[in-house]
């Protein structure tokens, strides 16, 4: 009997011992798999804001030209060279036009995403459905399809060359309805019935509890409205002329024209970079959490 006991003591202790070298080696596996990840993910990251840091450190230097890895150095002509772009050539006023083009659009999108999306969860029409299926057909519908129409059209009703070129034909976002639509959805339907009871009208409902319990929301929206308009270029640069009415990624181009001696301004032109990366990278960091809820919302 001593015999099987010593046996089964042993038995246990090897039992004992595997199972810790098995902890062992899968707390070390584990160890490694996430030094992995973390380095994919910084490895990626670096490739993402590498081209940033390139022009952050061309946009400080005379002329701007880079021929070898030994040229990515800081330079001693930032501020010079921020101050000429904006006060000399006059680039604030393209960022201005660019700041009022996009408040202008996400006011506007706002306004009509919101009736839409009302119209769309609280009233029963024909074809409902359908309509709503047409709006989200818009969507496939290529930037060169609608390109020509709508130039045509914004010149026979005498808008070229305005401020109203550049803002009245995005007034209408598919995308927004959508999200707008499918958080209104979400909303306990319980509050709309409370609200006719107490006679409550759609645009008072609209106002004193739609925006209110959707104002994350409409926060996220607004910041990917206002960075999808800010980045507009070739629209702005077709449909306008006036050099004091463009906006700031045409303007970046007419950086790229100033140079002396017939080259190319580079240091000027990625100083005109950062400086329209600025508004859309602060929007997105002051509001990540809401525009994080606003892609939750969307993938449900």
């Amino acid at each position: 009997m001593l015999g099987s006991l010593l046996t089964a003591l042993t038995a246990a202790v090897e039992r004992s011992q595997a199972a810790g070298r098995t902890t062992s080696e899968r707390i070390r596996r584990f160890e490694t798999e996430q030094l992995t990840l973390h380095v994919l993910a910084a490895t990626v990251v670096f490739l993402i804001v590498l081209p940033v840091l390139i022009a952050a450190l061309v946009s400080t230097k005379r002329a701007g030209i880079v021929t070898s890895i030994g040229d990515l150095v800081p330079g001693g002509h930032a501020l010079s060279n921020y101050r000429r772009a904006l006060i000399g050539l006059e680039f604030w006023r393209f960022m201005l036009n660019s700041f009022v083009m996009s408040v202008a659009v996400v006011v506007g999108k706002l306004i009509v995403s919101l009736l839409a999306a009302l119209v769309i969860v609280y009233y029963r029409f024909p074809y409902k459905n359908a309509v709503f299926l047409f709006i989200l057909f818009t969507l496939l519908l290529p930037v060169p399809v609608r390109f020509v129409p709508l130039y045509r059209l914004t010149t026979e009703l005498g808008m070229g060359n305005t401020f109203f070129a550049i803002t009245v034909p995005y007034l209408a976002s598919a995308t927004t309805v959508f999200i707008l639509r499918q958080h209104f959805l979400s909303i306990p339907a319980s509050l709309v019935e409370t609200a006719k009871v107490d006679g409550v009208g759609p645009l008072r409902f609209l106002w004193s509890v739609l925006v209110p319990m959707s104002r994350a929301v409409l926060v996220g929206v607004s910041v990917i409205m206002f960075v999808y308009t800010w980045n507009q270029y070739l629209w702005p640069l077709v449909i306008i002329n006036a050099e004091n009415l463009q906006v700031a990624q045409v303007g970046l181009n007419l950086l790229r024209g100033q140079a002396s001696t017939g080259e190319v301004a580079w240091s000027m032109v990625m100083t005109g970079s950062i400086l329209t990366l600025l508004p859309p990278l602060a929007l997105l960091m002051l509001f990540r959490r809401q525009l994080l809820e606003t892609f939750t919302i969307q993938q449900k």
